[in-house]
């Protein structure tokens, strides 16, 4: 299987994150994409090639305009105003306040942010942007007839809404893989998110949309991030009722119950006739996972990839969540070559 990774990851270097009150080195670190990179290389995965360059295009067919010149220059902004913390919001537009754009970065940031965990740092918007070309270079593989393209992406994405970053997410990458293998002539394309965290940002990008099914398994919404978004009877709204599949787990699930869940997602997928899949894959339902409450073994990744493989269709696989760092090689390779073995 062909992988396409691009070293600009390192551009994403934040020191901070807001966690249990404290704040702490992110969970979200460039230690992720080196270890997997080795994986792949080490068992023989398949040619590693840097992305092309497809400019910002794609990623406005997907995201807000003045979104993405939100991110362009959030930095820079910030740093402007001499600051010596990383850009953080400290204020939302909550229920019943005016949801209008502010015009100081302080306020902006917290009218796009969905969260506060994750900080805009120099080299983030660089970064995203070469995540981005990472999954569209990788799906555009698939028209050139490969079965199945990996796409080492780092920062993630599946958080990123069309006008909101956070949950480590600045431009959703997956999103903007399916829309491009829709504008390459795929009919339908279906969207499978297997990462522990639910991929709002995706259910929002196509909830209204006929075209794209989505279909995640997560860890409930009731107990686990992103807390408002990934509940059973969210299933699309006019032309994508339907559409949406949400399947939430609650905590402690075992691979068996998993793995329930998958097929159940699997069968959605065959019903729904895609022409392309794109895999959010996320391993942060490793049961080592330090912010997560699966219990998967390496084991049962592999197995899981064999499942998805039974669907026969083109697929890129877009590397989300999995913070069980000295594990997420094995993890998400386990995936992959569980795929090329069926």
């Amino acid at each position: 299987m062909l992988t396409v990774f691009s070293d600009d990851h390192l551009l994403r270097d934040a020191r901070t994150e807001l966690h249990g009150g404290e704040l702490v080195p992110p969970y979200e670190c460039p230690q992720r994409a080196r270890i997997v990179l080795e994986r792949v290389q080490a068992v023989g995965l398949g040619a590693v090639i840097r992305p092309a360059r497809h400019g910002l295009a794609p990623v406005l067919r997907v995201h807000d305009p003045d979104f993405v010149d939100f991110l362009s220059t959030a930095a820079a902004e910030w740093a402007a105003t001499g600051a010596r913390g990383e850009a953080i919001p400290d204020c939302f537009p909550a229920r019943r306040m005016t949801q209008r754009r502010p015009t100081t970065i302080a306020g902006r940031l917290g009218y796009y942010a969905m969260a506060l965990e994750t900080s805009i740092t120099p080299g983030t918007w660089e970064a995203a942007c070469a995540a981005a070309d990472v999954a569209l270079t990788a799906a555009g593989r698939l028209k050139r007839g490969e079965r199945a393209a990996f796409a080492l992406c780092r920062p993630p994405g599946h958080h990123a809404a069309r006008d909101l970053y956070g949950g480590y997410c600045f431009l959703n990458n997956a999103a903007i893989a399916a829309q491009y293998l829709r504008d390459q002539g795929a009919e339908r394309v279906a969207v499978l998110d297997v990462d522990f965290h639910h991929g709002n940002g995706t259910q929002d990008i196509f909830y209204d949309r006929a075209d794209v099914l989505f279909v995640s398994i997560h860890g409930d919404p009731a107990d686990a991030f992103p807390y408002f978004s990934g509940y059973a009877d969210e299933t699309g709204s006019g032309a994508g009722e339907g559409r949406t599949l949400n399947l939430p787990l609650p905590p402690g699930t075992s691979f068996q119950a998993w793995r329930a869940a998958l097929e159940t997602g699997l069968a959605r997928i065959r019903a729904f006739a895609a022409d392309a899949l794109v895999v959010s894959l996320g391993v942060d339902t490793f049961a080592g996972d330090p912010i997560s409450f699966f219990k998967l073994e390496s084991d049962d990744f592999t197995s899981y990839g064999r499942l998805i493989a039974g669907c026969g269709l083109p697929t890129v696989f877009v590397l989300e969540g999995g913070y069980a760092v000295e594990d997420i090689g094995v993890n998400v390779v386990n995936v992959l070559t569980g795929f090329e073995q069926r």
